[in-house]
């Protein structure tokens, strides 16, 4: 089963820093094959957010919601199990800084 991991800041995440916190390299080697991919996002500040409207596209510059959170990059797994997907997310460097939001892909039938 795939599922998208979704990288978050978070303003009441953990400040305080330990020995290897916040190691993405390390996160990236115990992952191993299970990560098919991933990267980091460019700033909400930067976003589009697109919407039609009759015959009316309307580009607005900015992230859709205004809030402090924002996400910050991805990564998509291959794992057996969602337990297997949560595992690997709660060893990610932003689950003690940030948030990770963990969910299936729900394919479209062919």
């Amino acid at each position: 089963m795939r599922y998208l991991m979704l990288v978050c800041t978070d303003p009441t995440g953990d400040t305080d820093t330990v020995e290897g916190d916040g190691d993405i390299v390390t996160w990236l080697d115990e992952t191993g094959t299970a990560r098919l991919h991933g990267d980091r996002l460019r700033p909400a500040e930067e976003a589009r957010t697109v919407r039609v409207r009759g015959d009316r596209t309307l580009v607005t510059d900015g992230p859709f919601a205004e809030t402090q959170e924002q996400i910050a990059g991805y990564d998509v797994l291959e794992c057996d199990s969602l337990e297997h997907a949560v595992a690997i997310a709660a060893k990610h460097p932003m689950a003690r800084f940030g948030r990770i939001e963990v969910r299936e892909f729900w394919p479209i039938p062919d």
